[in-house]
């Protein structure tokens, strides 16, 4: 009879797990809800096999399995976790786990999985893990995923491919899993060329030079996007992360991607970061030279004079860099001028740089703190920022923002579908269908409102 130490902080899961292995799997469970205990039981006894949740107090999963392996403890140990994302199983398979099982609604399939996983590591024990192991385990989180994944071996062999992955592509995992040479690039390039998660270990220069501007970089993640150009002349915005995948010894097997096609979300603010032009010349009457003229420069009219110069120059011209400088100048002129502040952010957005962006038009919120506009510029620049950095905080923010529009304006279908996209992005789906919902309803009886822009008016 094999015996088992099951860890984890939900009671009655813990109750659930040592009647079903018991009753169905002969094997002799013992439970703890804590890591900190479940070390002082592996101290004084050795385990047939360790059942581990990923968030624990204290000490947490992949922690306790560190340092288990830092002691030379070779227990097989299953990650069983309600966390499906891929963060969870490279973790996992990085720092010796044998096998990742996330918790699902059929709970007689999963423990009978479950007793399956721990005969299949035991069986192994004696001879160590074996390489379709780490396979297994990238494949079956990225079946549990709703984002759009694959995974590579460290020769370029396809070794995984989810639904979601297949549904973006339109290329059947039968398909593609066991090819290389950059075949799975054709779906989305046009032809076969290196994509991110060829390029995991790369310099930010070799990244820039394949067209990728990275978005951040944490430990050996990279997150990016690139602008797409296809055969056929169609553009496309893609958004990618990609990760290297070590086994228990940390030798390098292969690496892990994603992909995202963000073209209609992010819009053309994204486009333009590759393509924008140099810095051209500055103006005569230049930001430098402008604190001259101070309040008599105010009264005479000279910051409105070149904020509307910057609004010819950003929206009817498509000069975002020219126009920054006359936006630059008014504001130094008239630090009050909030809507200057706020089309300042909206150029700077347009060349891609959402900090600098978001910074402007929360001056321009600072002085208008409830002008519908400024709210809904500054959600959509917090949703473009969120989605590129996978960040909820963000998207929550800018989820705040188009409700403070919907609070001002209730038929702006526009900002319950940004909420939508939002809500979506986080996780929250009864949020998301309800603010999809609230749109079409809007738009069914033909009560939408969007508010007039002031740049619309000048132009």
């Amino acid at each position: 009879m094999l015996s088992v130490l099951a860890i984890d902080d939900e009671p009655d899961l813990l109750d659930i797990v040592k009647h079903f292995l018991e009753r169905y799997g002969d094997m002799k469970v013992e439970t703890t809800r804590t890591t900190t205990e479940a070390l002082n039981l592996v101290s004084k006894k050795e385990y047939d096999a360790i059942i581990l949740d990923y968030f624990m107090p204290e000490i947490n999963g992949i922690d306790f399995l560190r340092i288990l392996r830092a002691k030379g403890d070779t227990t097989p140990i299953i990650i069983f976790t309600g966390v499906g994302r891929e963060h969870a199983a490279i973790e996992a398979l990085n720092n010796g786990a044998d096998f990742f099982l996330q918790k699902g609604d059929d709970p007689t399939t999963q423990f009978r999985e479950l007793a399956h996983m721990i005969k299949q590591a035991q069986d192994r024990r004696l001879v160590g893990r074996s390489p379709g192991t780490s396979r297994k385990i990238l494949a079956d989180v990225m079946s549990f995923s709703m984002e759009a994944m694959f995974g590579i071996d460290r020769e370029g062999i396809v070794i995984a491919w989810n639904t979601a992955m297949a549904d973006l592509s339109g290329v059947n995992a039968k398909v593609i899993i066991g090819r290389g040479d950059h075949e799975y690039a054709v779906p989305f390039f046009g032809r076969k060329v290196p994509m991110l998660v060829d390029l995991v270990f790369a310099t930010d220069a070799e990244l820039s030079a394949h067209n990728y501007n990275i978005v951040s970089r944490d430990k050996e993640e990279v997150t990016a996007w690139t602008r797409v150009v296809r055969p056929d002349n169609s553009e496309l915005t893609l958004w990618m992360r990609a990760m290297p995948v070590h086994d228990g010894k940390g030798a390098f097997i292969g690496a892990i991607g994603s992909v995202r096609d963000i073209t209609d979300l992010a819009g053309t603010a994204l486009k333009s970061t590759i393509s924008a032009p140099q810095s051209g010349s500055v103006p005569p009457d230049s930001p430098s030279t402008l604190a001259q003229g101070g309040l008599f420069d105010r009264i005479t009219g000279k910051a409105k004079v070149a904020y509307r110069q910057g609004v010819r120059l950003c929206y009817k011209e498509g000069k975002p860099e020219e126009a920054l400088q006359y936006f630059d100048k008014a504001t130094e002129i008239d630090p009050g001028l909030a809507y200057a502040w706020k089309d300042r952010g909206d150029c700077l957005k347009q060349l891609g740089k959402f900090e600098e962006s978001q910074k402007s038009f929360e001056r321009a919120l600072e002085l208008s703190p409830k002008d519908e506009e400024f709210l809904y510029d500054y959600g959509e620049v917090l949703e473009t920022i969120g989605i590129l950095r996978r960040e909820n905080k963000i998207l929550d923010s800018a989820i705040h923002s188009f409700s403070m529009v919907t609070e001002l304006s209730p038929n702006n279908a526009n900002a319950w579908n940004h909420i939508g996209i939002c809500a979506r992005e986080i996780g929250r789906e009864d949020e998301s269908r309800n603010a999809f919902e609230r749109a079409r309803s809007i738009i069914r009886v033909k009560k939408d409102r969007m508010f007039q822009r002031r740049r619309d008016a000048i132009l």
